[in-house]
């Protein structure tokens, strides 16, 4: 099989989802277990098929032992297996799996599959962004949402949206149903780099809290904030958290 970088995100994604949603309806598992069991299995599906498609290039995964043999690879594929092992546990809609590759760096290729909603987001395939509301809307976590970002949604009466995964609350963006992705929580480089690419397919703005490109392929894979939002709100948003120090 051959296909394009972005063909191959899409479809490793696309698939991934399948494998989760049937190990899920398997009733093997539950609780704890079945996101260990997603997890893992996931991902073993994800690096297998990567190191087999694309063997010259470097990988990240965050269900594998990181290696530094990736440092020296202009190309990386960053995964997330299951971004939400919580959500996809309890049998939600708000997770994901993410497939993105890292270019000398710059997130160039994503896909997010949301197999909740039967879908897949990519960057080869950019949809049109609905138009804005009247109402500001900025999605943050369900559980435990970042102080800044209750803090900037105040500033600029934003509606708040709780939602699960990072995926999930990055692709809601591009989906029309928040308008700001606001999270200072920290995250790691495969929470975000193929949500990133996307939104940025997307047209959308995608950056840390200062305004400063993500990055990836780093040997520290830490990301401590992130910004996704609609372009003209960016201003906006960097304005109140200057205000809120």
């Amino acid at each position: 099989m051959t296909l394009t970088d972005a063909e191959l995100a899409a479809h490793l994604a696309e698939v991934a989802g399948r494998i989760l949603l049937e190990l899920r309806a398997s009733g093997m598992f539950e609780g704890k277990a079945l996101g260990k069991a997603g997890d893992e299995t996931a991902n073993q599906f994800l690096v297998h098929a990567l190191t087999r498609q694309r063997p010259e290039d470097g990988l990240l995964s965050e269900e594998s032992k990181d290696t530094e043999a990736r440092l020296g690879k202009a190309r990386c594929w960053i995964v997330d297996p299951v971004d939400g092992t919580r959500e996809y546990g309890e049998a939600r809609s708000d997770w994901a799996v993410h497939v993105g590759l890292a270019e000398d760096g710059v997130p160039s290729v994503g896909a997010v599959a949301l197999p909740g909603l039967g879908t897949v987001l990519r960057s080869d395939r950019p949809l049109a962004v609905p138009p804005a509301p009247e109402t500001l809307r900025m999605v943050v976590s369900r559980t435990r949402p970042a102080a800044e970002a209750l803090a900037v949604a105040g500033a600029l009466g934003a509606e708040l949206v709780p939602m699960g995964s990072a995926g999930a609350k990055a692709m809601a963006v591009v989906l029309g149903q928040a308008d700001i992705y606001l999270h200072s929580g920290g995250q790691y480089e495969w929470d975000n780099c193929a949500p990133a690419a996307v939104a940025l397919a997307h047209g959308l703005h995608a950056s840390r809290i200062d305004g400063s490109p993500l990055v990836y392929n780093r040997r520290d894979t830490y990301v401590p904030d992130l910004l996704v939002c609609r372009k003209e709100h960016a201003e906006a948003v960097f304005a109140a958290l200057a205000g809120i120090g």
